[in-house]
């Protein structure tokens, strides 16, 4: 298997809605930004997969050292194989990859944010620098756009905490602020046992309402950033957006109900939102 297989074989399987934007890109900026996202991939998944912390540590040094290897000319792994012919045309930097390594991290040393800025942090490493870097890709002209990609990646991360709050409560993490659980009532051990008779109160869908209110805030902001010169080249941004927030509305209709389950939209419909903001440019 080929770098470029592997990263391809990465994006394809992990189901995500970013692989439906891919699709729609020039094979150029479609082999660089999937081989940017593997990496994304590679460095979350030693978090999510990896349960001794000691381990997963130890596993995030090692990309740390990968990834300083391979901006030095001597790339070993698969994704910095693929990754790295693309580095200077898109001007990625090893700092962007960094940062990306830095919010790993952090779910290693941390299961609770106190308050909101401090999930900002998380969500701007994890998230923003993610957009920034894929707005790069996909073909950026004016310095207001990098503004619109952070503030893009960090609605959708928002919209990803949503949607985990369950999975993430499995793994004993609380990424809503601990202050707003205070200021909603709702306990954390409430959370945690993932009850249908503690988790859905309506102190627990008043706090989910809160925070999709502000994801909902984060896209307009963002969608107001963009320059309308850069709309068409920032396509496949704009259909990530749209199919989240397409899955934050689908929870609001469920009415929060992300502690048993996990909501997600079908990939038919991943495409059709796809297609249909590839056709409206919008």
């Amino acid at each position: 298997m080929t770098p470029e297989q592997y990263v391809q074989d990465k994006a394809a399987k992990s189901g995500s809605s970013f692989y439906y934007a891919f699709l729609f890109l020039p094979p150029p900026r479609r082999a660089a930004i999937t081989a940017f996202y593997a990496f994304c991939r590679e460095v979350d998944d030693v978090v999510d997969e990896i349960q001794d912390t000691g381990v997963a540590a130890t596993k995030l040094a090692w990309w740390r050292k990968e990834a300083a290897s391979a901006f030095a000319g001597q790339p070993q792994h698969p994704v910095m194989k693929a990754l790295m012919p693309h580095c200077e045309a898109y001007s990625i930097r090893l700092e962007h990859l960094m940062a990306v390594i830095d919010g790993c991290q952090m779910d290693l040393e941390q299961t609770r944010y106190l308050d909101y800025p401090g999930l900002q942090r998380y969500c701007h490493l994890v998230a923003g620098v993610v957009g920034e870097v894929a707005a790069r890709i996909f073909g950026q002209q004016h310095e207001q756009t990098t503004a619109y990609a952070h503030k893009l990646g960090q609605a959708m991360q928002l919209t990803n905490i949503i949607r985990d709050v369950g999975d993430d409560a499995r793994r004993g993490r609380i990424y809503l602020p601990v202050s707003e659980l205070q200021q909603f009532d709702v306990k954390a051990h409430e959370i945690l046992k993932r009850d249908k008779p503690w988790g859905y109160s309506e102190r627990f869908t008043a706090l989910m309402q809160f925070q999709a209110q502000r994801a909902h805030a984060l896209y307009d902001e963002a969608f107001a950033l963009l320059p309308e010169a850069d709309r068409q080249p920032q396509k496949p941004g704009l259909m990530m957006a749209n199919i989240y927030r397409a899955l934050l509305r689908e929870i609001e209709a469920e009415q929060f109900q992300v502690l048993h389950q996990r909501i997600s939209l079908t990939p038919l419909r991943k495409l059709w939102i796809a297609m249909l903001t590839n056709w409206r440019g919008r």
